[in-house]
């Protein structure tokens, strides 16, 4: 299993033709250093299709979802990124309305 200690969210749309390596550099770009670790989600313009990318401490990692019905709910504003707890992410995931949900948990995952 990936571990995961932390999640954040790019505010900004990006291009999911994007691999891998654009997707690090993007990382770097936005948070100053991909941490080992960490995950990382960006979204298409249109919040149909997320793009996640976790650090593993060795390697990075790349998962895709799409939403076929509806949108993302995704953070709108002037920051740039925002941590997300566990709860917040797995709505995410789903479609829901995570901004929503106590910020005060953790992203850990037994």
């Amino acid at each position: 299993m990936i571990r995961i200690d932390a999640m954040w969210l790019s505010a900004e749309p990006i291009d999911m033709r994007a691999g891998t390596e654009r997707l690090l550099a993007r990382v770097v770009q936005v948070f100053g250093v991909a941490q080992a670790h960490h995950g990382y989600l960006f979204a298409n313009a249109r919040g149909t299709r997320i793009k996640l990318l976790v650090h593993d401490g060795f390697g990075v990692w790349c998962a895709a979802r799409r939403l076929n019905v509806g949108r993302f709910v995704w953070a709108a504003g002037s920051t740039p990124s925002l941590a997300l707890t566990a709860a917040q992410f797995d709505a995410l995931v789903l479609g829901l309305p995570w901004q929503r949900l106590p910020e005060h948990s953790s992203i850990t995952r037994a």
